[in-house]
């Protein structure tokens, strides 16, 4: 008997011991659990943004048009085409010149200085990202001015045999140069000869 009220007395002085470290405990993790969540809410907007570098890299194609109905007998190149795909051409260079500034006010506005580590070079890799993505898309703008300045002239036509490119190409590909045939015999020489 005395050595139950003996373990009894103890449980509750180490319930008491408990109850106080339980009182100290929540001021100690409240601001553990806050830089925790915190961290998390980074973590996420990091993820998210980098999911939206992904996708806009995946929208490098401009689509707001409606395909070229072509008519039996209509001759290639002609007029209406080349007005479609000048259309095609200098939205997609608009759209992208879009982009270009969104880049630029996306880096003005999101740049901080994060004092953890990771973070910081979260947003480094996804500012990195996003100039590579803007640097490929300068090339293609580059690209699309030479494409609107053949219109008039050998637009449509490949550059190694002289066949028409076809409709439905250039609207996949408003910058091909090259027919079909052409363009795989080039990529089967890229990976043989590794030119």
């Amino acid at each position: 008997m005395a050595i139950k009220k003996a373990v009894k007395k103890k449980g509750t002085t180490h319930s008491t011991q408990k109850s106080a470290s339980e009182k100290a405990a929540p001021s100690q993790t409240a601001p553990v659990k806050k830089a925790e969540t915190q961290k998390v809410t980074a973590k996420k907007t990091t993820s998210q943004k980098t999911a939206s570098v992904a996708r806009k890299m995946d929208d490098n194609h401009f689509t707001n048009f409606t395909p070229y109905k072509i008519n039996k007998g209509e001759e290639y190149m002609n007029a209406e085409q080349v007005e479609h795909f000048r259309h095609i051409l200098e939205g997609w260079k608009q759209q992208l010149m879009g982009k270009v500034d969104e880049t630029v006010h996306h880096m003005q506005d999101e740049a901080a200085n994060f004092p953890d580590p990771n973070d910081r070079a979260s947003q480094e890799s996804e500012f990195a990202m996003e100039l590579r993505t803007r640097d490929r898309e300068r090339k293609l703008i580059k690209k699309i001015d030479e494409s609107i300045d053949d219109l008039g002239e050998d637009y449509g036509y490949c550059s190694h045999c002289g066949i028409e490119i076809g409709i439905r190409r250039l609207e996949a590909r408003p910058t091909a140069t090259q027919c079909i045939d052409c363009k795989t015999l080039n990529e089967i020489r890229e990976k043989q000869y590794g030119k």
